[in-house]
């Protein structure tokens, strides 16, 4: 704030009002204060108004006696709004303790699988029964929920260290309104699956739930144990999600089970990547499960051995794609699966180079997981079309 000054005003006057306005406290000290009563008092122009809270923001305009000074910490001044930053603060908990990654390839999965269910038979389509696989998609994102809810209660203590942004961890979000959000999601999933899709998805979706529990609760918590916790992982989001939304989509186009090429290709494929994603995932985790003592493939074996592990898995797994394509033209479309996977398989090895050339830091560990993520949803993008 400049000093104030006018032509009838003293220099050590106006020097020391300046020293007691340019203060960084709020109050008025002791020792200038009736130098500035004084001082104020012989300017006659210049008035000073002070608000007594803690300021925020000023802004100067003219009166018909001079200048007026105001600071105000109200909330209006700055043009925020307390009630719409609560509900942004809100909604950003909400959506980082639904795992967004996560809560993509489910999406992802399961518009897939409808709509290659819906391509192959064409003449059944019923637009009707958009709501329907809408209901679907619901109750699926209520299961993933649940999964990586219940997971977090369960991990405060590793994500402060492996993963602190995460809303309970970050202390963004309560353990109670945790607790209620996952029987929340729990309750309301297995509610549209056995109003809309009878008892046998309704099983598959309870043996979802109950795998995604014992994964992370005591005293199963089963993802101590590396092998049991890629089988989970693997069984959960590669056979039950694309084997029970393609057995929905045909029962409610009132036909019975039959595995094509392409969903049996797309299944077996998703189960391998799935057993990747389980081994990889422990990677940018490796500090904190030392800590904590979960023994997991990447403390054991180190982090260089399990990122080329995920990546020979996968590659195979390429290298499958295009064999398949090859030797089964009659169930496939060559012309899709073959450049597709080539340029996907490319995009893996490039990776892994840059990952070995940042000589597996943390940032290039989280960048190469995240890559791994998208050829997952891009697996799922360029399904439909094979």
């Amino acid at each position: 704030m400049a000093a104030l000054s006018s032509p009838s005003s003293s220099p050590q006057r106006s020097a020391t009002a300046a020293k007691c306005l340019t203060s960084h406290s709020p109050h008025f000290r002791p020792p200038c204060h009736h130098s500035l009563t004084s001082s104020i008092s012989s300017l006659r122009a210049p008035v000073l108004r002070l608000n007594a809270r803690p300021i925020t923001s000023t802004f100067l305009h003219s009166s018909s006696r001079g200048f007026v000074i105001r600071a105000s910490s109200q909330v209006g001044a700055s043009g925020s709004d307390p009630l719409l930053e609560k509900l942004s603060s809100v909604k950003d908990s909400f959506w980082r303790f639904l795992r967004p990654h996560t809560i993509r390839g489910t999406a992802l999965g399961s518009v897939a699988l409808v709509t290659r269910a819906l391509v192959e038979n064409p003449d059944l389509i019923n637009w009707w029964l958009t709501f329907k696989a809408l209901y679907g998609l619901a109750a699926l994102i209520c299961g993933n929920g649940y999964i990586v809810g219940i997971n977090q209660i369960y991990d405060i203590g590793i994500d402060k260290v492996n993963k602190p942004y995460l809303p309970i961890a970050a202390g963004d979000l309560s353990v109670q309104s945790a607790w209620f959000l996952v029987l929340l999601f729990a309750a309301a999933g297995l509610f549209i699956v056995g109003c809309n899709f009878g008892p046998f998805i309704s099983s598959l979706y309870c043996l979802g739930l109950f795998l995604g529990t014992i994964y992370s609760v005591p005293p199963f918590r089963l993802k101590r144990y590396p092998v049991a916790a890629f089988l989970i992982i693997a069984t959960v989001r590669g056979f039950l999600l694309n084997f029970g939304v393609y057995y929905a989509t045909r029962s409610a186009l009132g036909l019975t089970f039959k595995w094509s090429s392409p969903v049996a290709f797309i299944t077996t494929f998703v189960t391998v990547f799935a057993l990747v994603i389980a081994i990889t995932k422990d990677l940018p985790d490796v500090e904190g499960d030392r800590k904590f003592q979960i023994s997991t493939l990447a403390t054991t074996l180190g982090v260089r051995n399990i990122a080329f592990l995920g990546s020979g898995l996968l590659l195979a797994n390429y290298i499958g794609a295009i064999l398949v394509a090859i030797y089964m033209p009659q169930g496939f479309r060559r012309s899709i699966m073959i450049p597709s996977h080539t340029i996907l398989a490319l995009g893996l090895i490039f990776q892994a180079w840059v990952l070995e050339k940042a000589n597996y830091t943390k940032d290039a560990i989280s960048q190469f997981y995240r890559f791994i993520w998208n050829l997952f949803y891009a697996e799922y993008i360029i399904f439909p079309f094979i």
